[in-house]
């Protein structure tokens, strides 16, 4: 079976469906929960992450359905009862989803995704929601980190070759522009999503000449609107820099063109960039741009550009599309509530020994509060769904980490973060193309305070619960202690 046949409804942890099937011979099938989707901790230590990964969620909830071969590959395994198999015969999602758009910074122990939905239709759907959100938003918040240590200068991304899979590369791609990177060099990506693919020469279009300085020269004849030479297969300031020099002043200069570039792939990329920037000048060639690349992150380019490195662009590979540094998301999906017979929403908590892991139960909201003035996010509150916040008043926001900080704030406008996704089955929800949910990311991280943005111990941002519901919590935690 090619994986362009395959069913992405059987995508999905084999116990989810001996669980449907026990529900449905329990008599639980029907019955309404409510699930959450939530992560932990921000990668790499970060002050918050993005979120992303929801259009293909929508797809897939669209999309889901049994076919003939699914069931019989189903009974062939043996355990499930005809009930429940003629029951998926006429499987589809009936249930309702909220979700925060793409593109929003997000902070741990918020939900980001809440499932409304009959048992057995919730917990299938469990394992693809959480390998589409978790891969996506570790992605565009590594890239996030990337472009914002590249202080305005242009992040492309040149991860395919790397990426553990070919969806890793398509979907990490679309991730990395919502990110904030510029473009990519997956072309599958500009053809499925429109984020622009770009690309020059690798090292061994100037081997395939008998000499470098002819592989410049032909690239500049062929490509002269678009001349980017890649100057480190031999020696960057003895023959790479200078055979470019000589390239740029036969074919470009004629014509008048003066925007181009060199690429630097190897080496020490500050001494390189900025020799080679005083070589580009010297000869008149002060609009050509120097881009860098070999094995760079967050880390490395906000290190060099600190020590002076004269590099205009960057295009990140293996370090972005894996988020190498800190390559799993850790979002999770748990039970906060069900529906008794009578319609009565009754909370649920998930109880551990280990703190983190104890959940926030409830059908819930989430608001984002803003002060007034400056527009900067200040915290957010999670709040019972049925909960609204006044912002005509003061509220006390506390820290649910360290009990004893607390900030009185005031003159602020509430906001909810999760929008309506689907509602009993049906979209309710307008996909915005990569571009919008590009800008939408960067004038959201623009609400948050530099502080959150640090990539060194960044403040810690407040995620409170309304009284209410820290009321529901501590009397679940007593009531099952």
């Amino acid at each position: 079976m090619s994986t362009a046949s395959y069913n992405y409804t059987m995508l999905c942890d084999y116990y989810e469906l001996t669980m449907g099937n026990g529900y449905l011979l329990a008599g639980l099938g029907d019955r309404i929960t409510y699930f959450d989707m939530f992560f932990r901790s921000v990668p790499d230590e970060g002050g918050f992450a993005i979120a992303a990964g929801l259009e293909q969620v929508i797809h897939y909830i669209e999309n889901l359905h049994f076919g003939r071969e699914d069931i019989e590959f189903l009974r062939r395994k043996g355990g499930f009862d005809e009930a429940f198999l003629r029951y998926l015969e006429s499987f589809r999602f009936t249930g309702d989803i909220w979700a925060v758009p793409e593109g929003t910074p997000i902070f741990p122990n918020e939900p980001i995704l809440t499932v409304r939905a009959p048992a057995i239709e919730a917990q299938l759907i469990e394992t693809f929601l959480l390998l589409s959100l978790n891969h996506q938003s570790l992605i565009a918040t590594k890239a996030n980190r990337i472009v914002r240590a590249a202080d305005g200068r242009a992040i492309s991304e040149f991860g395919s070759r790397r990426a553990q899979g070919s969806d890793a590369a398509l979907l990490g791609a679309r991730a990395a522009y919502i990110g904030g990177c510029t473009g990519t060099a997956c072309l599958l990506a500009d053809q499925a999503f429109d984020v622009p693919a770009t690309g020059t020469m690798a090292h061994s279009w100037v081997q395939m000449f008998p000499s470098e300085y002819d592989a410049f020269r032909t690239y500049c004849e062929l490509y002269p609107e678009n001349a980017t030479l890649l100057v480190d297969t031999s020696n960057v300031l003895k023959s790479g820099v200078p055979n470019a020099i000589r390239a740029f002043d036969e074919v470009l200069k004629p014509r008048g063109i003066t925007h181009c570039a060199i690429r630097l792939d190897s080496g020490d990329i500050t001494y390189l960039s900025t020799r080679a920037r005083r070589m580009l000048d010297e000869a008149g060639w002060t609009g050509c741009k120097i881009i860098a690349s070999n094995s760079l992150d967050e880390t490395i380019i906000r290190d060099i550009l600190a020590q002076g490195a004269r590099v205009d662009g960057f295009g990140v590979g293996e370090r972005l599309i894996t988020s190498k540094s800190d390559p799993v998301f850790g979002g999770v999906y748990k039970l906060v509530a069900i529906e008794d017979e009578a319609g009565v929403i009754q909370p649920k908590i998930k109880i551990s020994e280990n703190a983190s892991k104890i959940t926030n139960p409830h059908f819930k909201k989430v608001y984002r509060l803003y002060e007034r003035e400056t527009g900067k996010a200040i915290a957010d509150q999670l709040c019972i769904h049925d909960e609204t916040i006044d912002d005509r008043e003061p509220l006390v926001i506390f820290d649910p980490d360290y009990t004893w900080k607390r900030k009185r704030i005031a003159n602020f406008v509430a906001r909810e973060l999760m929008v309506p996704i689907f509602r009993q089955g049906e979209l309710v929800y307008h996909c915005p193309d990569v571009h919008e949910l590009q800008r939408y990311c960067r004038e959201q991280v623009d609400t948050l305070w530099d502080e959150v943005k640090r990539f060194e111990n960044p403040h810690h941002y407040y995620v409170d619960l309304s009284t209410r519901l820290w009321e529901v919590k501590q009397n679940l935690l007593g009531a099952r202690g």
